[in-house]
Formats: C-alpha cells, structure tokens, sequence
C-alpha cells in the first residue's frame, strides 16, 4: 500500500511541475486559458474539497486587466500635457551651481 501512494504522490508532483513549466515559458494566450480551465475543473469539484475560493481567485487571474501594462485599464485615453509643477520643486539652472574648490 505504501508503494502505491509513494507512487501516486510522485505523478502528482510530476504532473505539477510539468503544468508550472508550461504555465510559465508558454505563451501569454495559453497561460490565460490554462488559468481558466483549472478553474472551471476546481469549481466543478465536490462541496467538501472547498475548492470554490481558489476557483475564483484563478477565473480572476484568468481574466486579469485589460490593459497594455496591466495596470489602470485605460491605455490611450489619458492626455499627453504636462502635469503642474508643484510648488514643492524647486528648479536651479545649471549655469548657477558652483563647483567645490
């Protein structure tokens, strides 16, 4: 018996890593559908697993932002002016700063 779970708990590990190897050197396209997918295999899991809040966590990672950057969401729509200096700043021109002697 016990050579069977040593056996069964090293395919398992070796299904894992080969699933983290391929989640990370593999396209961004297949990493957000691998994402989705396990989620949808860990919520259709039994009630008592309480798989549910991992399932979430990964349908929201699977969808992620939208973004270039992955970040406001809003690329391209913010105006390209200056801010306002703030009158925190101070600006000294370069041709008024001495040297140590």
């Amino acid at each position: 018996m016990n050579a069977v779970l040593d056996n069964f708990l090293v395919g398992v590990l070796l299904l894992l890593s080969v699933g983290f190897a391929a989640y990370r050197l593999g396209p961004r396209r297949f990493r957000k559908g691998m994402l989705a997918t396990l989620s949808r295999v860990m919520s259709a899991a039994p009630a008592f697993l309480r798989l549910s809040g991992a399932a979430q966590r990964l349908a929201n990672a699977a969808g992620g932002p939208a973004g270039a950057c992955g970040g406001c969401d809003n690329c391209g729509s913010e105006t390209s002016s200056q801010p306002p200096p703030s009158s925190a700043e101070i600006k000294i021109p370069v041709a008024n700063i001495g040297r140590r002697a």
